[in-house]
Formats: structure tokens, C-alpha cells, sequence
């Protein structure tokens, strides 16, 4: 991974921040007092120096120095001028340093190594230039000073790198979990749609029989007919009951989750169900036959109980007047066995169906699905239409 200024092009450079006007003019002014301070001494030092030649090392010095606010744009071009200017001029040896640092920190190591395996032979040419007798001499202080430059270059590079990482990662991190939770907001709905579903069609579908009963049978006895308006009226307050419970879950702050109002069915609850279907003139022969069903597991009860629910629903709406069959059995490491079946409707249907959205058996299946179990549905060879379902316990 390269730091953000690693391009060839120089309009790719991000804008100069606050803080890199202050870094710049701090090393444009170390450059400038280190550098008159350098060639001061220099002059001090050697005594045949001729005006021309303090000219001119001034000069290049203030180009070099001046040069250091372009480093960030062209380093690599800012450091080779710096280092072939300094052949003649010892007040810009520091900017040379600085711009060789800066090398480091914007480009890869290679570009660095090369201008600094100038700057020692530049350094040995200022010297002859100056007319030094030992101008072998400053060959060791000389690789020191490039190789501290380069080091402190790199080591600026790779703690910039690794914020970057950091910086990523946990963007990535962000947009992760982001993405998590949208998917568990995603499979709540569709918990809550398929909740919907299975509980309000059944109440409703049962709502329409018992108001269907009324309006063909006009003979009734005032008792019954009575009794027929109570049973829609506690039916329908079930439905509303169960549908505000279920819309109290979309309504929900997070982390302020409330106890759900309706208690969830149970495998001990399956006869009830059969019952209340009957009472809405559903004939069906119920058989059940489970080991333990007051202690069966509470999401395994909720499933089979939701799978009756939604056959007897299906067999109102499109199989009215036929005799349903459901059977029950199972037991704690055998499992569970749900069968519902009924025969295809004969004649035309005295009233219009329920309407459905016909996802009820896709979300029965995406249920046994989630809880490994196994569902059939569909006409059989007999021309009965069936719902089996395994379910393990």
C-alpha cells in the first residue's frame, strides 16, 4: 500500500493542509538559519574563498532552500536538484537533507537510494570546490547524514501506511457491521411478515367462515346465532390482539425490546386450534399421538403448531366443505411427524375464497428450513393434497 502522495501525475496531490504550511515553513526556515550558519562558518573556516565563490554558494543555497515548497508536489525532482546544486554550495546542504527525508517519505525506497548515492559524491565535489586538502574527509559524516535522512524518511512512510491501514480497516469495520445489521433488520421483516401471515390469515380466514355460516344459514335459532356473533367477536379481538402485538415489534427503539403481550403456541395448544376450526363448521379428523408434548421444546411447538395452522387455513379458502385429516405423532429422539391432508374441493364454491398472498407454504418452508427439518407439500397420487413436514426433537 502507497501513501496517499505515491502517483506520478502531481494534480493528484492532495491539497496542503494546515499543518503542512506550518511543517513547510519550519523547514524552509531550519534550511535558511542552518544554511546561513553552515556557510558562515565555511567562510570562517576557509580563508582563500574567494567572493565569487560565497556568491554563488548563497545563491544555490536559497534556490535549494527555496525549492523545499515544492517537495511535496515533485520530491523526486525537488531532492536531484537539491543534491547536484549542492556540489556548490554548503548553505544548501540541509535542504538537501530535508528534501532527500521527504524523498523517503513520498516515493518507494528506490528513487530514495539513488539520490542519496549522489549526495556522498556531491558532497566530496563541494569540497574539492571549496579547496579543501582533505576533502576525503567528509565521505563517513556525509553517508551518515544521508542515511539518517532516508531512515527517518521511511520510518515517516510507514507509520503513515500503517494509520492508513488502521484507517481502513475500520472503515471497512463500519461498513461491515453496517451491512450485518441490514441484514438482521432484513430477516426481522421477514420474521414479522411470515408472523403476520400465519397468525392474521388464520383468525381472519376463520372470521369469514363463521360470518359465512350466518348468511347461508338464515334459519338459526337466536341462541345460536348469538353464540355464532361471539365466536366472531372473540375471533376478531384475537386478531387484533395478535396483530398489535406483532406491529409493537416494528414500533420498537433498539435496546428497548418489550416482552411480547400474546403467548406463543405450543404443541399442547394444536387440539385448541382444531377446535376453534370446527367451531367455524371445518370438519376434520384430528388424531395426535406425541410423547411428552407438555415438555416438547417451545420453538418445535411454535413450528408444528404453525404448520396446522397455516393446511386448516389453506383448506378454507380453497377446499371448503371437504373432511381434512391431521395427524400428530412423534417423541423426544424420534421426532416430529405433521400430516395434513384433504381432498381437492368438488362443484363451485357457494362463496368466493379468502384472499391470499400465496406465500403461506413458502414461508412454512423457509420455518422447517431454518429448523432442519423437512417439508412436502402438493397433491399426492390420490389427488389429495397434503402438507407433511419432519421436524426433529
Amino acid at each position: 500500500m502507497l501513501a496517499p502522495s505515491d502517483t506520478a501525475h502531481p494534480d493528484t496531490v492532495e491539497r496542503r493542509t494546515a499543518r503542512d504550511w506550518s511543517v513547510d515553513a519550519a523547514a524552509f526556515v531550519i534550511a535558511v538559519v542552518l544554511g546561513v550558519a553552515i556557510l558562515s562558518i565555511t567562510v570562517d573556516d576557509i580563508a582563500d574563498m574567494t567572493s565569487g565563490q560565497v556568491t554563488t554558494d548563497a545563491v544555490l543555497g536559497a534556490v535549494c532552500c527555496l525549492s523545499l515548497w515544492w517537495r511535496r508536489r515533485w520530491p523526486f525532482g525537488v531532492a536531484l536538484v537539491c543534491i547536484l546544486v549542492g556540489a556548490f554550495s554548503t548553505s544548501g546542504s540541509v535542504a538537501g537533507l530535508f528534501a532527500l527525508s521527504s524523498l523517503a517519505v513520498h516515493r518507494n525506497v528506490r528513487p530514495a537510494l539513488f539520490v542519496a548515492a549522489l549526495f556522498v559524491p556531491s558532497a566530496v565535489v563541494c569540497s574539492i570546490w571549496l579547496g579543501r586538502d582533505n576533502a576525503w574527509s567528509v565521505l563517513l559524516p556525509t553517508t551518515a547524514l544521508a542515511a539518517a535522512a532516508i531512515a527517518w524518511g521511511m520510518f515517516v512512510r510507514a507509520r503513515r501506511q500503517l494509520v492508513a491501514t488502521l484507517l481502513d480497516r475500520a472503515r471497512r469495520a463500519e461498513a461491515d457491521q453496517l451491512v450485518r445489521a441490514e441484514r438482521a433488520r432484513l430477516a426481522e421483516r421477514t420474521r414479522i411478515a411470515r408472523e403476520m401471515h400465519d397468525v392474521l390469515a388464520h383468525r381472519i380466514s376463520l372470521v369469514a367462515l363463521h360470518a359465512g355460516a350466518l348468511e347461508v344459514a338464515r334459519d338459526l335459532p337466536p341462541a345460536q346465532v348469538r353464540e355464532s356473533a361471539a365466536l366472531l367477536r372473540v375471533t376478531a379481538h384475537q386478531a387484533l390482539e395478535e396483530l398489535r402485538d406483532v406491529i409493537g415489534v416494528l414500533r420498537e427503539e433498539p435496546g428497548q425490546e418489550r416482552p411480547s403481550t400474546v403467548p406463543q403456541p405450543t404443541l399442547a395448544d394444536i387440539p385448541r386450534l382444531v377446535e376453534e376450526t370446527r367451531r367455524s363448521g371445518a370438519r376434520i379428523d384430528f388424531e395426535m399421538d406425541v410423547d411428552g408434548a407438555a415438555t416438547a421444546p417451545g420453538p418445535l411447538g411454535r413450528d408444528a403448531y404453525r404448520i396446522v395452522q397455516e393446511a386448516l387455513t389453506n383448506v378454507g379458502k380453497h377446499a371448503r366443505g371437504t373432511r381434512a385429516q391431521v395427524r400428530v405423532a412423534g417423541a423426544p429422539n424420534r421426532g416430529l411427524h405433521v400430516s395434513v391432508r384433504n381432498p381437492a374441493a368438488v362443484g363451485i364454491q357457494e362463496h368466493p375464497a379468502v384472499p391470499g398472498s400465496g406465500t403461506g407454504l413458502l414461508g412454512l418452508q423457509e420455518r422447517v428450513t431454518l429448523a432442519n427439518g423437512v417439508l412436502v407439500h402438493g397433491p399426492d397420487a390420490s389427488g389429495d393434497f397434503v402438507v407433511e413436514a419432519d421436524l426433529p426433537w
